[in-house]
């Protein structure tokens, strides 16, 4: 039997300035969590820092698990979701993402137009100290 494979991923909820939320505009996904692949070797907290830093010029600190999302539909992936607190850096776009904003939550609740960005944003809004595991399928989007 081949081994599994699938695509490992970090996102991070960033709380900022007066609770703001750190939201970047992914060129093709649109408004999102800073999220990103997890590279071979790599551990999920650096991912998780590099990701942010990369994507938005943000350093964080104190990153906690809060969920994780299995994608079943190809290509697979674990989505590991973070809650993290703004430490120090001015926003920056990248190549990637285009836009970097701090957002409130309803003005991130309306902006986050793809379905699976908008309940990721949800769940992890609605973090309590349990790691809560989510299981989904696109084509077309579904939370089983």
């Amino acid at each position: 039997m081949p081994h599994p494979r699938h695509i490992v991923v970090v996102s991070g909820l960033v709380r900022g300035p007066d609770n703001t939320i750190l939201a970047v505009r992914h060129k093709i996904r649109g408004w999102e969590l800073p999220q990103g692949r997890v590279e071979e070797g790599e551990d999920l907290l650096s991912a998780l820092h590099r990701e942010v830093l990369e994507e938005s010029g943000v350093v964080i600190s104190t990153p906690q698990l809060a969920a994780i999302w299995s994608k079943l539909s190809e290509p697979a992936a674990l989505i590991h979701g973070f809650l993290a607190e703004y430490v120090s850096g001015a926003l920056v776009p990248s190549a990637e993402t285009p836009e970097v904003a701090w957002l409130t939550e309803d003005q991130a609740r309306s902006r986050f137009e793809h379905p699976v960005n908008r309940d990721r944003l949800i769940d992890l809004l609605q973090s309590d100290q349990d790691v809560r595991i989510y299981r989904y399928t696109t084509g077309p989007y579904r939370k089983l």
